[in-house]
């Protein structure tokens, strides 16, 4: 081990799936480690209340470690949790999602739900692959990044992306190595429809005939029977992808069969990158929401209309709003495309600026579906009053704290009941924790004047809390402080005595010495007496 490396035993995984561990008062984060392991690290980032860290060694190992399937697990960045068993990964981000309610939130869910979980393997249907003439290398690199890093992992196949895909990854490489563009063709932009394939090469300078010419003969050899392999061209931003080869494809759609939708979409467009997965979350969500006809629904951060469409077939009129107008174009079009155009209403808004007034004037909504980004819905929720919070409210998150912050305020201040919540494992051998959460309106909301004392009292309690850790702190540290100073004192003392003893023992020497030279001296006399 060596200096740089220190020992700590894991305690808990985070939402990222690095372990957990506390050494000398502070928290360490290290990325291959697992709960209950002892293993040795090395720290990459070092502030004054965390580290993080890579597991360097593992002395003592977890039930739930196993051997990776990918061989360039570690190096690239695209998995954090390979090392992780499949079914251990699913009960940890339970975990992550309990304790981010319960610690964040201070809620719990009555009903904890069953994990949605999939394939393990080859799920991932949309995905952004960076390209890269490295000559070093022998040609041009696609992948995923490497961890930490600006590089380009050196990697021939990918497990989490569809076989089919995967195993174009080196023929990519040569591919894109005969260009004339070689060098400036960044990013391959990956998307899995229902019947076709697309790569979308982000092409920084024109490309010439012959460019075309060998792209169109990767996708003659590369297509399936049935299932084309279209070639797109993006010269500047993502709305400017365009088809080049062949023309006559099939459209780029994925489909939710429970509820009888196809939803065509650019594949420069967000959507989920797990449709199995997407199709069991969905009917979930929608089993939760328990649409009726006749009601009147709100599907928040709707998208290209994921949700909206599902809940249009059961009847219930549906406002969707999203922030994005590109995003609303593509759900008016796919409401026509699905014959809901009547059922459906959308418009674009910035969700994140929501107040009281903008809510009141979209009129009642009896139910509502959230699916906020990572930042969640925390100004849509705060925007909440007695005549505008609907009755029922399904809430769909990309992130379990952002999640629990939200469910925090809709249980204390808005008069909700966390009836139910579960995660969904949207993306295996990674941290990313996606979860669904059933609210239900049980009593009044708070006045502005409650909320307001209540936040006084939290903020009270956080300032007191955050004043015993810093006093806290200043006494370990005063203790370090003290053990330090004993610690130096006792090598002092024991360096005086060392150079004590060696001082009495050369003084003792030189006693002896002199002894002998004046025994010797004396000889020498005695022997001119005698002559």
């Amino acid at each position: 081990m060596t200096q740089q490396q220190q020992i700590a035993q894991i305690e808990s995984l985070d939402h990222e799936g690095r372990g957990v561990a506390h050494v000398e008062g502070k928290t360490i984060f290290i990325e291959g480690a697992l709960p209950y392991e002892v293993v040795t690290y090395s720290s990459f980032r070092k502030k004054p209340s965390y580290e993080n860290a890579v597991a360097v060694d593992v002395l003592k190992d977890s039930y739930m470690r196993t051997q990776p399937s990918c061989p360039h697990y570690g190096v690239c960045g695209g998995c954090s949790m390979q090392h992780v068993e499949f079914t251990a990964q699913v009960a940890i981000k339970q975990r992550v999602l309990e304790d981010n309610l319960a610690r964040i939130g201070k809620v719990r869910p009555q009903v904890v739900m069953t994990p949605i979980a999939g394939p393990a393997w080859g799920y991932r249907h949309r995905a952004r692959l960076s390209a890269r003439l490295v000559e070093k290398k022998g040609g041009v690199l696609v992948g995923f990044h490497e961890k930490r890093s600006s590089f380009i992992a050196d990697m021939n196949e990918c497990h989490i992306l569809p076989k089919h895909i995967s195993a174009l990854i080196t023929p990519l490489r040569q591919m894109i190595y005969q260009l004339s563009i070689n060098n400036r063709m960044p990013q391959v932009e990956v998307a899995v429809g229902s019947d076709v394939d697309i790569l979308v090469f982000r092409n920084m300078d024109a490309i010439t005939d012959a460019d075309v010419a060998i792209l169109k003969g990767f996708s003659d050899q590369y297509s399936q029977p049935g299932r084309p392999l279209q070639m797109w061209l993006q010269p500047k931003g993502p709305e400017t992808c365009y088809p080049i080869y062949p023309l006559d494809a099939p459209r780029l759609t994925y489909r939710l069969a429970d509820f009888n939708v196809e939803m065509p979409y650019y594949p420069t467009e967000f959507t989920q990158v797990n449709p199995d997965i997407n199709n069991v979350m969905v009917a979930r969500a929608l089993r939760l929401l328990d649409p009726q006809a006749g009601e009147r629904i709100a599907d928040m951060f709707c998208g290209i209309g994921n949700f909206t469409l599902p809940i249009a077939r059961s009847g219930a009129t549906v406002h969707g709003m999203e922030g994005s107008q590109a995003l609303v174009k593509r759900a008016v079009e796919n409401a026509t495309h699905n014959g809901l155009q009547d059922k459906v209403s959308y418009e674009m808004a910035n969700l994140f600026d929501v107040t009281e007034e903008s809510l009141a004037a979209l009129g009642k909504f009896d139910k509502m579906l959230i699916d906020p980004p990572r930042d969640g819905a925390i100004q849509l929720v705060k925007a909440f009053t007695e005549e505008t919070a609907p009755q029922r409210l399904v809430y769909v998150s990309c992130n379990p704290s952002t999640l629990a912050r939200d469910a925090g305020i809709l249980v204390h201040t808005k008069g909700y009941t966390l009836k139910s919540a579960g995660i969904v494992n949207m993306f295996p051998h990674t941290g990313h924790v996606e979860s669904i959460a059933w609210f239900e309106k049980t009593s009044p909301c708070m006045t502005h004047a409650e909320v307001a004392e209540m936040e006084a009292r939290e903020e009270a309690e956080r300032d007191a809390a955050r004043a015993i850790a810093i006093a806290a702190r200043e006494v370990r540290e005063i203790q370090l402080a003290e053990l330090r100073a004993i610690e130096k004192a006792e090598k002092q003392a024991a360096k005086a005595a060392r150079t004590a003893e060696f001082q009495a023992r050369t003084a003792a020497n030189a006693e002896k010495r002199a002894a002998f030279e004046a025994r010797q001296a004396e000889g020498d006399t005695d022997s001119e007496q005698a002559e």
